[in-house]
């Protein structure tokens, strides 16, 4: 923040002015989707509301970081869902504080066939993914079937972060997600 005051005070007046009204009306028209929590200028996020994307898979990931290093892939055509965190007991963050009945709603309601959980591969990821699991085995797809649920390969190193990997290896991932069932099992 000190950097930022620095550089501004070097700058012309009329810069400045600038810049800041440019920072207030982002702030005033920038504001998170009401159906994944992705950031959004309307009610709605650009990727929601693409109709080539498919609307029945939804990727779920900690924060709007993680969209944009998914988006980056390519390799992703499917909808998010952010939870805007994740369980972390120590550090008093549950559940209830988490976009998670949402996603439940989400999932009942618009009949989702896929769930890919993309969660930082650490304990407290580890940890969510277990509560959401069985929180939403029960659910079924479209078809009747038991709803997929799915987990990124762990070509991420367990410990890092999703918004650091490099391209490859998260696109990678997502291309060779696991059901959640397998991952769970192997702990």
């Amino acid at each position: 923040a000190l950097r930022l005051v620095l550089h501004l005070l070097r700058q012309d007046t009329k810069e400045v002015s600038h810049f800041s009204e440019v920072i207030a009306k982002m702030r005033q028209e920038i504001r998170f989707c009401q159906r994944c929590f992705n950031v959004a200028d309307g009610d709605i996020c650009s990727v929601c509301a693409n109709s080539l994307r498919k609307q029945d898979t939804i990727c779920v990931v900690e924060s709007i970081r993680d969209v944009i290093a998914i988006e980056s892939t390519q390799q992703y055509n499917g909808t998010y869902h952010v939870l805007g965190g994740i369980i972390s007991p120590l550090d008093g963050i549950g559940p209830d504080q988490l976009n998670i009945e949402s996603l439940v709603h989400r999932v009942e309601k618009e009949h989702t066939a896929e769930l890919i959980f993309a969660l930082n591969p650490n304990i407290q990821g580890d940890t969510t993914i277990y509560y959401l699991q069985k929180k939403l085995s029960a659910l079924t797809s479209p078809s009747g079937q038991p709803l997929r649920i799915t987990t990124i390969a762990r070509g991420i190193s367990f410990g890092g972060e999703l918004e650091y990997a490099d391209e490859m290896t998260l696109g990678r991932s997502l291309q060779n997600r696991l059901p959640v069932e397998n991952y769970v099992n192997r702990r």
